[in-house]
């Protein structure tokens, strides 16, 4: 067994997009696990756009990581040793790691997999967190009917490319909004979406028009910005906008007023609900979420991808190239070798 150990430490708060030197590659003695304690060898870690809001000490709904301490994100790990009752050398589990290869835990938090019933790594996208956020977003607040429109930003990634494929299962149109030519066919080709627009065009608006000619119902937020711009004149009366992320916005240095009072006096107008969501809102879905998916997985009626960088060292320009856009699916670092 390795004697040291690899953690990414965030070195200083980005001032707009993250660069390299905002991370910190550190080379620490492998950790010993104590009495009540398990150490967890990282084999997945998960990117996610949320991560750009945590490097950021600005008031969220979550404490930021302090400078110096280890980027925060969720894992599947192995188990390579164990003081705790319930938990074996070899068990794969989830939980909330961070970017480091190894770590200690007291077991708290942690949910064991079965790696023989899916693939581990989907228990950090289709099967966990993103696949949890496209299905409650969707359903409880999008809460789409048979025959209406749904429109998903950011749709060939991990929770924009099932919220899609979700609103086809519950009977309505869905149109995706995603950057290039490449993954706006995989979204009609491959996860069956109605259509697929490039938000790159400068048509992007009257694409919406002739995509939506009965205007849009349902639209799913994921990105904000130019795209959002685009939508709005397209939404009908009474439409519900699942606000989940705003990548687009991320990395901005100063909050904008960009069209805010043409916003509300749209919402006004056409009666349109905006709600805001964190997945954790809806954690009492979990069950239902994981029965419905897992079936629909096997069923084939839920298609996923994923973007694998190896190596932890990698990390941080697969995070940057994340918030560019460049991931296709879900984004995924391979930290170490997965026996499963």
């Amino acid at each position: 067994m390795a004697q040291t150990a690899q953690r990414i430490a965030l070195a200083a708060r980005p001032s707009g997009e993250p660069t390299l030197e905002n991370f910190r590659l550190e080379n620490v003695p492998l950790p010993e696990a104590g009495a009540g304690q398990l150490l967890l060898r990282t084999i997945w870690l998960s990117l996610d756009p949320y991560m750009r809001g945590r490097m950021s000490d600005e008031p969220s709904y979550a404490a930021p990581v302090e400078v110096g301490q280890v980027m925060g994100g969720g894992t599947v790990s192995e188990v390579i040793g164990s003081s705790l009752p319930g938990f074996q050398p070899g068990d794969v589990v989830l939980g909330m790691s961070g970017w480091q290869t190894h770590a200690l835990s007291d077991g708290k938090g942690l949910r064991k997999l079965d790696p023989s019933a899916a693939p581990p790594s989907t228990a950090l996208g289709v099967l966990g967190m993103p696949g949890l956020t496209a299905y409650a977003g969707l359903l409880e607040i999008g809460k789409p009917q048979p025959g209406e429109t749904v429109v998903v930003a950011a749709a060939s990634g991990a929770v924009g490319s099932v919220v899609g494929q979700i609103a086809k299962i519950k009977g309505a149109r869905a149109i995706g909004i995603a950057g290039g030519a490449e993954k706006c066919r995989y979204v009609k080709e491959v996860l069956g979406f109605d259509d697929c627009l490039d938000h790159r065009a400068p048509s992007l608006s009257d694409d919406l028009q002739r995509a939506c000619p009965e205007g849009i119902d349902v639209y799913f937020e994921n990105v904000g910005g130019a795209v959002f711009e685009a939508v709005l004149p397209h939404l009908n009366s009474f439409a519900r906008i699942p606000l989940c992320g705003l990548i687009a916005q991320y990395n901005d240095t100063a909050s904008s007023g960009r069209r805010m009072s043409s916003l509300m006096r749209v919402a006004l107008t056409r009666r349109f609900n905006i709600r805001g969501f964190i997945v954790t809102d809806f954690a009492a879905r979990g069950k239902d979420f994981y029965a419905d998916m897992t079936q629909w997985v096997r069923d084939g009626q839920v298609k996923y991808r994923e973007s694998i960088v190896d190596g932890l060292s990698n990390a941080p320009q697969a995070f940057i190239g994340l918030l560019r856009g460049a991931n296709f699916g879900k984004q995924l670092v391979r930290v170490g070798p997965d026996k499963a």
